[in-house]
């Protein structure tokens, strides 16, 4: 059976997917109504040619701007640095903050081969020439995020701008987008300054 190999292979390549339950996607896939697998699949080809990087920030958006960095109401003299957008979305889903963010789009990590200029710190520097009096590093409380809030927070010292690192309650080595709302806002209530 080919085809259905081809789409297990498919699933398969997602992240966090094993063969287990790729087999599961796609015969769940095999056994839809053929209109909802079209719809399934031109569903999947529209974001990925629809949904782009905002011009600003890096968040994702259909738009050349992201949804928070139009809105006026949102507080532009703060900027959260954060890893990707996923980031974005659980710190949103706080309802706790209301300033601007910066999508790093990774974190350094020599043994991955990403250095400081693999990600969007120049562009991060660059935003910094404005209005903004805070930045706030919430990258992930692992080695990778450390290293890289704690090379960004050298690299703003001279700015005098105030550097501040969210709180630990969210577990270290634990990802963003896994923690719930009420550890991260208790997370941005307590960061600290660097």
């Amino acid at each position: 059976m080919e085809y259905l190999q081809r789409l297990v292979a498919q699933f398969a390549r997602l992240p966090g997917i094993g063969t287990k339950t790729a087999q599961r996607l796609a015969y769940h896939v095999i056994n839809m109504p053929p209109e909802d697998v079209k719809q399934f699949a031109r569903d999947m080809f529209d974001a990925r040619s629809k949904v782009r990087y905002c011009a600003v920030c890096g968040n994702l958006s259909e738009q050349e701007l992201c949804e928070v960095c139009a809105d006026p109401k949102r507080d532009a003299s703060v900027i959260c640095v954060v890893r990707d957008a996923r980031d974005v979305h659980a710190i949103e889903k706080t309802h706790e903050y209301r300033g601007l963010y910066h999508v790093l789009g990774g974190t350094i990590s020599p043994l991955e081969g990403t250095g400081p200029d693999d990600i969007a710190i120049h562009s991060l520097l660059k935003r910094l020439e404005g209005d903004v009096r805070e930045v706030i590093l919430a990258t992930n409380p692992d080695v990778q995020g450390e290293a890289t809030a704690a090379y960004i927070a050298r690299l703003i010292a001279p700015l005098g701008l105030v550097v501040t690192r969210i709180a630990h309650g969210v577990p270290v080595g634990a990802e963003l987008e896994y923690a719930d709302e009420v550890t991260l806002a208790k997370a941005i209530e307590g960061r600290r300054q660097m």
